[in-house]
């Protein structure tokens, strides 16, 4: 996804920004023992790793890359309900990290911009399905049984008996969160199977803090009226 990315694109950092980077770099390089930099690129947080990036330092993306894919993945995917189409829409925020990365805000954390990035793409596609309801209805159904699923209720070393009421409450878990609104959804799995704080998912959805806790409310009573009558 990475190699794709750098492929298309060749935007270059601005002036100041590479000279920050540099600085990075610098000390880096000014350590008694060196530590190669693909050992040392998981260490960093990850303004450290923007600030090598945009002084051209493109294993610094990479870095970006294996550190958010699976969580994105896992976000859009619980959200648009499509595994395939979540793929080409991670794929997509990466691009556009890669184009704009020299405008990202540092002030601000890189996690909640990738995220707002990635919510929005998600948002886009849902409004563009909206206006087929069966065609969305048949994605997110035929998800229901698909053996690679976001979240991992299962545990190899469980009793089979075990593994099966996991796996059966897996799938009513899903099959519960996918009936849910569209904008009462994307904040219950931003909170509940993502772990956002309230300030990240209103920044990332770009609503207020109240309207944030209010949708969310909302959300888990509708997902436990929904999923109670199969829990009897």
């Amino acid at each position: 996804m990475a190699d794709v990315a750098l492929k298309r694109l060749s935007s270059r950092a601005p002036s100041e920004d590479r000279a920050r980077g540099v600085r990075v770099a610098h000390r880096l390089a000014a350590t008694p023992a060196p530590i190669p930099l693909r050992e040392l690129l998981p260490t960093l947080d990850d303004s450290a790793v923007v600030e090598l990036f945009l002084t051209g330092e493109e294993r610094a993306f990479q870095a970006l890359v294996d550190r958010y894919q699976v969580r994105l993945l896992n976000f859009v995917y619980r959200t648009i309900g499509d595994r395939e189409r979540a793929e080409d829409l991670v794929q997509e925020v990466f691009i556009r990290v890669y184009r704009h990365l020299h405008r990202f805000d540092r002030g601000k954390k890189f996690s909640t911009w990738v995220y707002t990035i990635a919510s929005n793409l998600a948002k886009n596609e849902l409004r563009n399905r909206s206006r087929n309801p069966l065609v969305l209805f048949q994605t997110i159904k035929k998800n229901w049984d698909d053996e690679d699923r976001p979240l991992q209720f299962e545990d190899s070393a469980s009793r089979p008996d075990d593994l099966y009421r996991k796996r059966h409450l897996r799938e009513l878990v899903e099959a519960s969160v996918a009936r849910l609104p569209e904008h009462h959804r994307q904040v219950f799995v931003l909170r509940e199977l993502e772990g956002k704080s309230y300030e990240e998912i209103a920044e990332i959805t770009a609503c207020n803090l109240g309207t944030v806790k209010s949708r969310l409310n909302r959300a888990r009573n509708s997902f436990a009226e929904i999923i109670a009558p199969a829990l009897r």
